[in-house]
């Protein structure tokens, strides 16, 4: 059963670096030969197809984001055009309310007859005047609203033009982003059956050469992938195993790069078996770290490694019911002296969880 990490399964940040690839000869080793360009290619394109997911999800989001942006300007104007609306209609009920009390008082008469029947013609001429000076400032808010109500118009065609264009570009951007992932797919596809076909045959086909992540790891120890899931911990039961878990599994796709978890020797490369593709690294304290179940290797035997180094993919060779990394911690570099990754990576600043 897998628990969830506190940040969700997403491509790894990392895979933002552009990568290509540099094929060159690799070293025998115990089990070791050439890998040919073509297979090259596969890891190198998978890595490139992670790269492109991530910039069009990338690129979805944010025009996602600005479409929500959009829609929340059109509510504000709506909200705004309602407000005018209300004080219209309270300007006009006043007016209203002026006329009848002034056809009250005058009867209709027109000025000039009201003002030589009037009782106090001085407070006839101040009640007209509030009258004009009210009906004048009705008229000025009655045409601003107006011109706010025009303004407001305009906007809102606006906005509905950018936000048919926001919606055809997310279309634009979904299909690319479909498009990619089925073109990843594939690839996986593709790396995982060379892993199997080397595993099927019992040596590896050698180390493919990726370019290494642009941005530095300053610490000396990390987590061997970047973002990922966990799924079966230490000492966990199983069928799958003779005992119990003798690592901690890291639940990733086909593909993703795996990391050195810090500055060691490459002691051990190999294919085949329970553990499927493999590599064994030495570590200073007499610690030794698997890393199994791999789709594709990065580094030789005897190769010197830091921390944060792509010595690897993550596959499903082997023994295994789906694409993640087997990680162990040991204190010799064979099997059976295991000991629990987690709280080892915790006490060097390297959490997981």
């Amino acid at each position: 059963m897998r628990s969830p990490r506190r940040h969700p399964l997403l491509v790894p940040a990392l895979l933002c670096a552009f990568v290509a690839l540099v094929a060159r000869p690799t070293n025998a080793a115990a089990g070791v030969g050439r890998r040919e360009d073509g297979d090259s290619g596969i890891s190198a394109q998978v890595v490139r197809l992670y790269q492109d997911a991530a910039l069009a999800t990338g690129r979805y989001e944010a025009g996602r984001q600005e479409a929500q942006a959009q829609r929340a300007r059109e509510r504000w104007f709506e909200e705004l055009l309602g407000r005018e609306r209300r004080e219209i209609a309270v300007l006009r009920e006043g007016l209203g309310r002026i006329a009848r009390a002034q056809y009250r008082d005058g009867g209709g008469l027109p000025l000039t007859a009201q003002i030589i029947f009037a009782t106090d013609p001085a407070e006839l001429m101040r009640g007209q005047h509030v009258f004009s000076r009210t009906t004048l400032a009705v008229d000025n808010a009655v045409e601003k609203s107006r011109r706010a109500e025009a303004r407001l118009a305009a906007d809102e065609a606006k906005a509905a033009a950018v936000r048919r264009r926001l919606e055809r570009r997310s279309a634009e951007l979904d299909a690319l982003k479909r498009d990619i992932e089925r073109t990843l797919e594939e690839a996986r596809g593709q790396l995982q059956g060379q892993a199997d076909a080397s595993v099927a045959a019992g040596s590896c086909r050698g180390a493919v050469r990726l370019d290494q992540p642009q941005e530095a790891v300053e610490q000396t120890w990390v987590t061997p992938v970047a973002a990922y899931e966990l799924s079966a911990g230490f000492g966990s039961g199983g069928s799958h195993w003779a005992s119990r878990h003798t690592g901690q599994d890291f639940a990733v796709p086909i593909g993703t790069p795996v990391r050195a978890v810090g500055a060691g020797r490459v002691v051990k490369v190999s294919c085949g078996g329970a553990f499927g593709i493999e590599i064994v690294i030495e570590h200073t304290g007499g610690y030794y770290t698997q890393y199994a179940h791999l789709a594709a290797v990065t580094v030789d035997q005897g190769q010197s490694v830091a921390p944060g180094q792509w010595i690897g993919q993550s596959g499903t060779s082997g023994n295994s019911t789906g694409p993640h990394l087997h990680f162990e911690v040991r204190v010799t570099p064979e099997a059976g002296s295991a000991v629990d990754p987690v709280p080892w990576l915790a006490a060097r600043g390297a959490p997981v969880g």
